[in-house]
């Protein structure tokens, strides 16, 4: 294993098989150069959305200390999908999760014993969709507004949300609510960001600020975002650790190796887990399968499934801040070694978990995703046409199942 990179983010794997993916590389780079900001492809989190959110930050910290009003501490945010699991990673990285309550459900049981959960004297309700019209995110906001209304004993109860969604009423249903007064506070989902791309929009910025994040640390956040960006536009994968990791998924996967497992380690990363898994399946289809995990816990459950000698359709990245102590290096060491000698293996190793090295891990994650499902169309000769969006960044699938359940809502 060799290490290709040395920075806030490492990367190591094996380099042998690079040099057969530089074509493949510069191509991916360019396809995705020649779309960036352009409307309809849905790449708007490359250098358009961090910039405007450099341009329009202290409106979100304005909103946010007036969400807060010098009483309240709490935020519960209703949202499912990108909407939830972009703000929830990064939120729980950080370490800031105490006093941030997430929900996604649609079941009764599982709303009252969320709402047991939480102070509602001290806590205020973030909406999050892009469409306003999400069925769990309705339902949700919906019993959440009549939980307000009951413990405030007023039908009025707008100042207790705050909505993020689309600038357009004609597109979003909490738009429309949010203009005739329902809700009082709102920001954006901003336009051609996919969700699960979509980490550093007004939902997340909101709540860092809600949560006490100084002002100047986001704003060296969203510019490392765009440094990072930068270095992975780099055509050349020599110098390119994203398009080095997404030629190690290509190579494996060519190997006959159809499931990834990403698996982190460290309580921390308890929220990264659920938005990679969506942002690599949705992007990557049925072409690669990953599942993320959290380590050391999962080794007592799959460990005896992973290095098992039959286990031949798997691969590994193994993602973890540098260790300081000996036991945790000692864990890591080992753990490596097992699998590495049986499987293919990738390591991504993080200086720490501050915002700036945070901003270039996620867009690592973002850059690879895209890499590979590109170099897997390339050699399977699928290419897409400049009118139409990449398959990375849509998701396409997910509506047969929302179809059938408006179906089964309108019966």
């Amino acid at each position: 294993m060799t290490e290709t990179m040395v920075s806030d983010v490492t990367l190591k794997l094996d380099m042998s098989n690079l040099s057969k993916y530089s074509k493949n590389a510069e191509q991916a780079v360019e396809t995705i150069k020649e779309r960036a900001g352009k409307p309809g492809q849905f790449l708007n989190w490359i250098g358009v959305l961090p910039e405007n959110q450099l341009k329009t930050i202290d409106n979100l910290y304005d909103m946010a200390e007036k969400a807060k009003d010098n009483k309240y501490t709490d935020l519960a945010i209703l949202g499912i999908g990108g909407s939830r699991h972009t703000t929830e990673s990064l939120i729980r990285m950080i370490g800031k999760e105490a006093n941030v309550h997430f929900f996604s459900s649609v079941d009764s049981e599982s709303f009252r014993r969320f709402i047991n959960t939480l102070d509602l004297a001290k806590t205020q309700f973030l909406v999050v969709s892009k469409s306003g019209g999400t069925i769990e995110t309705t339902v949700a906001y919906e019993n959440a507004k009549k939980v307000m209304q009951e413990y405030l004993e007023r039908e009025d109860v707008s100042d207790r949300f705050i909505a993020m969604t689309d600038v357009s009423a004609e597109k979003s249903n909490l738009r429309k609510m949010v203009n005739a007064g329902d809700i009082k506070l709102s920001g954006f989902v901003h336009d051609d960001v996919g969700g699960r791309f979509s980490i550093f929009d007004d939902a997340t910025i909101f709540t860092l600020a809600y949560v006490g994040v100084a002002k100047e640390d986001v704003v060296a956040m969203l510019q490392a975002s765009l440094k990072a960006q930068e270095e992975f536009l780099n055509p050349d994968i020599n110098k390119n650790m994203a398009l080095q990791q997404a030629a190690f998924n290509v190579q494996s996967r060519l190997d006959g190796k159809q499931k990834h497992f990403i698996e982190y380690f460290g309580d921390a990363f308890q929220g990264t887990t659920l938005w990679e898994k969506q942002l690599k399946n949705e992007s990557l289809k049925a072409r690669i399968s990953t599942d993320t995990n959290v380590g050391p816990g999962y080794l007592h459950y799959n460990a005896e499934a992973d290095l098992d000698s039959a286990n031949k359709d798997s691969f590994f990245t193994f993602v973890y801040v540098t260790p300081q102590e000996k036991v945790t290096k000692a864990v890591l060491t080992g753990v490596i070694a097992a699998y590495s000698n049986m499987h293919p293996v990738s390591v991504v190793e993080l200086k720490d978990l501050s915002l700036t090295t945070l901003a270039k891990f996620i867009e690592f994650k973002h850059f690879e995703t895209l890499y590979t499902g590109n170099i897997l169309r390339q050699i399977d000769g699928d290419i897409t046409e400049m009118n139409v969006a990449l398959p990375e960044v849509l998701q396409p699938n997910v509506e047969i199942y929302k179809k059938e359940v408006r179906k089964a809502m309108a019966q």
